[in-house]
């Protein structure tokens, strides 16, 4: 009996040890609170109670810096909002790293990722800061790249999502906006009035030119025409001028 309890409990605290990591992620065992060894992707067996093992997700994640009010060099409040991709390196001291260098590595890049967008945007007019997405996303990710060295992580990639000034100012724009489509459609119109009047005034000026043309070579038709005629005449009156002076001689 005594066996069968042994077995059946050695049975038990076996099974109660078995971890599984999986290809996504690194483990770390600690052993009494104190880092013990690192864990790759597969099984592992810890002892119940005395060890613990941690899971590092190693694939590319992405945070949300989530929407801020940002007031901008010249005086408005922009609403901007970023995502932030990035992975933990899968090697044992970046894993560690992760974990023991820094607390919530998630919520420090979310706080990093805003408190460098204010540095940012704000010596930057709104107009600037829409025009210049480009240099702001590149200033974001060398900035995160280099404070979080630490942290074993590795920063992917920062898309700036949004900068939208106040309603008011955006319904400023759109009226200036839709003033300017406006404009450029009152002068598409002229230019294709003045481009159907050109058309007409040519097609008019060519058939004036084309009647002129059929008036002159008329002319000419008939002055051809009579010059034959005359032609035609003098040649009869000649010839029987011949013949009338043989019959008298």
């Amino acid at each position: 009996m005594t066996y069968w309890i042994i077995a059946i409990a050695v049975i038990l605290i076996f099974l109660l040890g078995i971890r599984i990591v999986r290809p996504t992620h690194r483990a770390l065992i600690e052993r009494l609170g104190k880092y013990h060894h690192f864990g790759n992707p597969g099984f592992h067996w810890i002892i119940p109670v005395i060890d613990k093992l941690y899971r590092v997700n190693v694939t590319e994640q992405m945070v949300d810096a989530e929407p801020q009010e940002i007031i901008t060099n010249d005086n408005l409040n922009a609403s901007v909002d970023a995502q932030v991709y990035f992975r933990v390196k899968a090697d044992e001291d970046s894993v560690k790293g992760s974990i023991y260098n820094v607390a919530n590595f998630r919520w420090q890049i979310v706080n990093l990722a805003r408190t460098t967008l204010r540095n940012i945007i704000g010596t930057m007019t709104l107009k600037s800061a829409n025009s210049e997405r480009g240099k702001i996303n590149a200033e974001l990710y060398n900035t995160l790249h280099t404070e979080t060295q630490g942290w074993g992580i590795e920063i992917v990639r920062t898309e700036l999502k949004q900068i939208d000034p106040p309603k008011d100012v955006q319904e400023t724009m759109n009226k200036v906006v839709k003033a300017e489509n406006e404009k450029i459609a009152a002068i598409d119109m002229a230019s294709a009035t003045e481009t159907v009047a050109d058309g007409v005034k040519r097609a008019k000026i060519k058939e004036a030119e084309g009647a002129k043309q059929a008036k002159i070579l008329q002319a000419e038709g008939e002055a051809e025409f009579i010059r034959l005629v005359n032609e035609s005449a003098e040649k009869y009156f000649i010839g029987n001028a011949q013949i009338l002076r043989k019959l008298q001689a």
